[in-house]
């Protein structure tokens, strides 16, 4: 069986209000506390914190958690998306634009923070979603 990510706080990964989901901040964290697109490029430790693959890996990790809710990304009906550097925001829309449609996606609001709740983190993305319950 594979290691879950666990919340770093006081809170769960999605709450389910009627039919609208909300999933909390979520990160390119992995179960093994590693963290998605940080790679070591010197013998010295240099660190290159990839905005492309952290964004992609913090969708799949919202995906895993709408999936407990029996949802999927396409309920996804509000996107709120926090970069540490805007410098970034290209490679991150373009990676978003892998999973979400500009037409028929949701809403999206991508603000710049100060920091992350680790050094390694460049992304955080939380969502709300619609699924009607059955």
């Amino acid at each position: 069986m594979s290691k879950k990510v666990t919340p770093r706080g006081a809170y769960p990964h999605t709450k389910r209000v009627g039919d609208f989901i909300f999933v909390s901040g979520t990160s390119s964290r992995r179960a093994d506390n590693t963290i998605a697109g940080v790679d070591i490029i010197d013998e010295m430790g240099t660190k290159q914190l990839n905005i492309k693959e952290q964004t992609r890996e913090v969708i799949k990790n919202i995906e895993k958690n709408l999936t407990k809710e029996g949802a999927t990304l396409s309920d996804v009906v509000d996107v709120t998306s926090f970069l540490v550097n805007m410098n970034d925001f290209a490679g991150y829309n373009e990676a978003y634009a892998e999973f979400f449609n500009a037409e028929t996606g949701p809403t999206r609001t991508t603000v710049a923070v100060h920091q992350l709740p680790h050094p390694d983190l460049v992304v955080e993305i939380k969502v709300m979603a619609y699924k009607k319950t059955i």
